[in-house]
């Protein structure tokens, strides 16, 4: 009984151990400021330009197309690497989530950056596609619908987070899914707390807008 109860006590230290690195490592992966060092190929301080965020959006308007779809694939390609990274570590799929939330996090919050950041968009919707494809591509339908016809990245951003909260609950996912898809939207939404305040002022920038 005792060699049993060490040999399960020995097991959780070691699942506690590779969900900490694990955590840790998709922090890092999120971090890595795309927008900053492509911009910066081109002489520019991302953060100097436009509305400063570190993201595709900023990068399109200071930069044009081809750069900001770089950056957006990238982004999008680091919220999925990150819960990948769990499930190749034998993480439970809630473990393999919490992955892909720390890259979320580290893309907002940039050591590189001096912790800032961009708002996550891109690096949310890798996350939620690579968690729930079915609520990921809800959510992509969505917000691309609201951008198209508005302009407003922000709106289609926000729009497309908070469907995906409310997909998730009305297909009756798992309790920690429902948790983690509202998290993400809450935290995109307080990143674009400036831009609802300029949405409500009416002078929120379009899509095309140069800075």
């Amino acid at each position: 009984m005792g060699g049993r109860r060490r040999e399960t006590g020995a097991y959780n230290v070691a699942v506690i151990f590779i969900v900490v690195l694990a955590v840790a490592a998709s922090y890092l992966i999120g971090s890595i400021p795309a927008a900053a060092w492509v911009a910066r190929t081109r002489g520019v301080d991302i953060r100097t330009v436009g509305s400063g965020n570190s993201g595709a959006t900023n990068v399109l308007r200071s930069l044009g197309k081809g750069p900001a779809l770089a950056v957006a694939v990238f982004d999008i390609l680091k919220g999925a690497l990150a819960v990948w990274l769990g499930r190749a570590l034998g993480l439970d799929p809630m473990w393999a989530a919490l992955c892909g939330v720390a890259a979320v996090v580290g893309h907002n919050f940039s050591p590189f950056l001096r912790f800032r950041g961009g708002k996550g968009v891109a690096s949310s919707f890798g996350t939620i596609a690579a968690i729930d494809p079915v609520v990921g591509a809800g959510a992509f339908v969505l917000g691309l619908g609201c951008m198209w016809l508005t302009r407003f990245v922000s709106a289609g951003s926000i729009l497309g987070a908070v469907n995906a909260a409310v997909v998730a609950i009305a297909l009756g996912r798992p309790l920690w899914l429902m948790a983690v898809m509202v998290v993400l939207a809450a935290l995109l939404i307080w990143q674009h707390r400036d831009n609802v305040d300029r949405l409500r002022a009416g002078t929120e920038r379009r899509l095309g807008d140069k800075s």
